[in-house]
C-alpha cells in the first residue's frame, strides 16, 4: 500500500534528494541522464518535476526550483511549498535503488541473500523485499540512522 501520494521526478543534479524522497516512501523517479522527451512524459504522466536548473524549470510550469545545494534545505524548500506531509508511516517503504514499492519477505525468502550477522541480530520482522532488482532490506542500524537524520530535520 502507497502511503505518500506525491510523485517526484528528480533530474539529473538532485540524486541524493531522489534518494532521501525514497526513503519517505515518495515515488520519485531519478536517473542520471534523461534523453530527450523523457522528463516531459513523466511530467504529462502526473509527476512534478524538482530541478535545480532554471531553464529546465522554465519550460515546465508545474515544477519546482530547488535553491539549495544541500538535502536538508531541499526537503525543507518542498516542505514550505507544500510538497511533502511530515507522515513517518511511508518510511522505508520503497526501493532505494530502483523506486519499486517493497514487499514483505519471510526470513527462509532471505536467509541466503543478506549478511550472515543480520541472522544473528534476530531480524526476524521487517524484512522487506524488492521485486524489481532483488535487494533485501531489514531494519538495521542504517535504517536507524536514517530515521534519526530525518527526525533531526524535522521530519
Amino acid at each position: 500500500m502507497e502511503l505518500q501520494s506525491k510523485r517526484f521526478i528528480a533530474d539529473s543534479m538532485l540524486g541524493r534528494l531522489a534518494k532521501w524522497l525514497r526513503v519517505m516512501g515518495y515515488d520519485t523517479h531519478y536517473q542520471p541522464y534523461y534523453r530527450k522527451g523523457m522528463i516531459a512524459t513523466l511530467v504529462h504522466d502526473g509527476r512534478l518535476l524538482l530541478s535545480r536548473h532554471r531553464p529546465t524549470i522554465d519550460r515546465y510550469p508545474d515544477s519546482l526550483l530547488i535553491l539549495s545545494d544541500k538535502v536538508q534545505g531541499q526537503l525543507e524548500e518542498m516542505k514550505a511549498h507544500g510538497c511533502l506531509t511530515l507522515d513517518s508511516k511511508g518510511w522505508f517503504s520503497r526501493c532505494l535503488t530502483c523506486n519499486t514499492l517493497l514487499q514483505e519477505a519471510s526470513l527462509e525468502d532471505a536467509r541466503d541473500k543478506i549478511p550472515e550477522y543480520t541472522l544473528y541480530q534476530n531480524v526476524t520482522t521487517g524484512l522487506r523485499f524488492c521485486s524489481s532488482c532483488g535487494r533485501f532490506y531489514w531494519p538495521g542500524s542504517h535504517r536507524k540512522s536514517m530515521a534519526a537524520q530525518l527526525e533531526k530535520w524535522g521530519f
